[in-house]
């Protein structure tokens, strides 16, 4: 498993893996899984995806709804194949409960019940996510603290699971301790984080420049709502707010450093709670000797 915050270069050094051991990676980004949303995620160029084979990329409509359980089903169906073929399974990604799934089973929470996501929809269309993040806060403490603003997925999802059960919904997410199989190595990429920072803001840049509007306009003009799961991402956000003139492009571009930056931030506390990471320090490293640590380790790990 080839992890670490956004922009640490995960995907680049899990081709060169991939390419090492003869394998295959599946992605464990959670929009990466979408169509059409290309820059914005930093999904691996047609180039790279010749290179090597990738799972879980631009499989689902924007449209559709997607889960980490509908993840965790998915990535053990590639998984079973990539084995088939006897060819060495790579996970890459930085999305942490995606992340998680492959490590660990599941919590056993109730499902959503649609009338419950319809009407909180529609309170959230009327009165804002402001107000359902409010009720939230009243609700679960603990789990409005560790959101990075208001993700209208997860806001609705842990208020009707409330509405179900009563309960909050970080009660049903299990503090017990995560055994690691013993078929599976875990690498975190760690940058400092003043070049971390530093990486982010090229790469916005960097999107901006190849074209992130015109794809957001390209999804608008085919007619996607701007509050669909999908584009509840960071940088999506943030130019749909542009495009419908409600800030201006220099505030898009600060406003998409800046959330990218605590999303990392996020990354970085989640993975602290791993006693079993191998980092990386990309810091002292380049990513050729970043690949020759990895491999060492493997191998030593056989």
């Amino acid at each position: 498993m080839i992890a670490g915050p956004t922009a640490a270069g995960k995907t680049s050094l899990s081709i060169k893996l991939a390419e090492e051991l003869s394998g295959e990676i599946i992605s464990a980004d959670s929009r990466q899984c979408y169509r059409y949303l290309d820059i914005g995620t930093a999904k691996p160029t047609l180039k790279e995806l010749k290179r090597v084979v990738h799972h879980n990329i631009s499989i689902l409509d924007l449209s559709e709804k997607d889960s980490v359980s509908a993840f965790k089903s998915r990535s053990d169906k590639y998984t079973n194949q990539i084995e088939s073929k006897e060819k060495t399974v790579i996970y890459c990604g930085g999305s942490t409960l995606h992340l998680q799934s492959i490590i660990k089973p599941l919590d056993d929470i109730p499902k959503s019940n649609p009338a419950n996501v319809q009407e909180l929809g529609q309170i959230a269309d009327e009165k804002g996510m402001e107000f359902l993040y409010n009720e939230l806060q009243k609700r679960d403490p603990d789990y409005a603290k560790k959101m990075d603003g208001f993700n209208r997925q997860r806001i609705i999802r842990a208020l009707d699971v409330w509405r179900q059960t009563g309960k909050p919904f970080s009660s049903f997410h299990s503090n017990k301790e995560i055994q690691l199989p013993d078929n599976l190595m875990v690498f975190v990429i760690n940058h400092p984080r003043q070049v971390l920072h530093k990486r982010i803001s090229i790469r916005t840049e960097k999107m901006i420049e190849i074209g992130l509007l015109d794809e957001v306009r390209m999804i608008l003009d085919k007619g996607y709502d701007k509050n669909i799961q999908a584009l509840q991402t960071v940088g999506y956000r943030e130019a749909i707010s542009h495009i419908k003139g409600d800030i201006s492009f220099d505030k898009m571009v600060k406003d998409i450093k800046t959330s990218t930056r605590r999303y990392a931030k996020r990354q970085i506390t989640w993975f602290r709670r791993w006693p079993f990471i191998h980092y990386l320090d990309a810091g002292e490293l380049n990513e050729d000797q970043l690949l020759n640590q990895v491999l060492q380790k493997v191998a030593a790990n056989k």
